[in-house]
């Protein structure tokens, strides 16, 4: 996409006379994906080049530590909302299950951010369980709130205003480019109208010219080390863009779930994919059809992938004991399902009204120091069949 702030004030080309209607320097700031062949973004900065006053290292980013105490190779139901955080989006957060692909954290800011931050090794996809505010980046406004899944690039600076409400949001660092399916895209690259969103349902910040922010610390996290950059200059002094790489948000409501006359397979519904991650949306939706159709999961065991489910409200068919803000992690090889009775019992069900976020990792999973506290030590008992 490209914007612009008025006829003339962005030249047509980059490189080419970048100056303003009364004749100013505009300097441009690139960002680029996969070197100079990928997607990139362009931002026109007002008469200064990109450039910074002070850089400090601050401290070692809090990378995940997988847990020493516990067994990593059992079923888990972690309950998130347990967990006491504090702080901004970055300190009230907590890192639960990693691997080289992905980092999943529970966040719970309790306060707006006082500085930018940028994440130079992952993009960052957001679930809003809770809560709501706007995301400030030099490409706008974006307004977000709870079902929201919301996606930060690569190295984009941004903040947080949170809003007044209770803030709950799962977080998903993706050491690779999150994209669609490329079944839900033609040739052209559009979404085809046969996938389960539209272009129209992502929403795209609100540009709306330079600001004179007061806030110029933009911290870098790269290579499990956080970077303070001090600049003498607002970070939003930006008069438009040519962009492939900004921020979005999409609604998981927008989400068009699929329907089966038997039990369809989880990757029914798959919404994002990462290398090595598969993002799934669960929605209210009608349940199978067919006459004696089993709705309920079937029992099975994934000798390849790790499952991770996030529950983020409803009632669901093959579980009882999970609640918003729930966790379950299956690892792979590891028998999983409904527990007893749920199967027998989901018969004749004709709806749902479930609503979570499931990963399927290729990767083995490790779960962290962290996220024990959290730990429901009944959760394998819920596998076992009553005396």
């Amino acid at each position: 996409m490209f914007v612009r702030i008025a006829q003339g004030q962005i030249p047509a080309k980059p490189h080419t006379q970048l100056r303003g209607p009364n004749g100013e320097l505009r300097h441009e700031h690139c960002v680029t994906r996969d070197g100079f062949d990928g997607p990139y973004s362009i931002l026109y900065h007002i008469n200064r080049p990109q450039a910074f006053t002070r850089c400090t290292t601050l401290r070692s980013w809090p990378e995940p530590q997988a847990a020493t105490a516990a067994s990593q190779l059992q079923r888990r139901h972690l309950r998130t909302e347990t967990l006491p955080l504090i702080g901004d989006s970055i300190s009230a957060r907590a890192p639960l299950l990693f691997n080289p692909d992905v980092v999943v954290s529970r966040v719970a800011p309790d306060c707006s951010d006082e500085h930018y931050f940028s994440n130079a090794d992952a993009d960052e996809l957001l679930f809003i369980q809770n809560g709501g505010g706007t995301l400030v980046s030099p490409f706008g406004r974006l307004e977000f709130g709870a079902g929201d899944y919301v996606l930060v690039p690569k190295a984009v600076a941004h903040r947080f205003e949170l809003g007044l409400a209770r803030q709950s949001w799962l977080s998903l660092e993706l050491h690779s480019e999150l994209q669609p399916l490329s079944q839900f895209r033609n040739r052209s690259g559009q979404l085809r109208m046969d996938a389960p969103y539209t272009h129209r349902d992502f929403r795209i910040p609100e540009f709306t010219g330079p600001e004179a922010c007061n806030l110029r610390t933009l911290l870098v996290k790269r290579a499990n080390a956080l970077y303070c950059l001090e600049f003498d200059h607002s970070l939003l002094d930006v008069v438009g863009y040519d962009a492939a790489v900004y921020p979005w948000a999409f609604s998981i409501h927008a989400f068009q779930p699929r329907v089966g006359y038997v039990h369809l397979a989880p990757t029914a519904h798959s919404t994002f994919v990462a290398s090595g991650v598969l993002i799934c949306s669960f929605v209210p939706r009608l349940l199978d059809f067919a006459p004696g159709a089993i709705p309920s999961p079937y029992p099975h065991s994934s000798i390849d992938i790790d499952e991770v489910l996030f529950y983020s409200a409803g009632q669901f068919v093959s579980r009882s004991g999970v609640g918003p803000g729930s966790i379950t992690w299956h690892p792979r090889g590891i028998p999983h399902g409904p527990q007893p009775g749920r199967y027998e019992a989901s018969v004749g069900a004709q709806r749902t009204d479930e609503l979570a976020v499931m990963l399927d990792c290729a990767k083995p999973l490790q779960l962290t120091d962290a996220a024990l506290p959290a730990d429901d030590p009944n959760y394998e008992e819920s596998f076992r069949a009553p005396h």
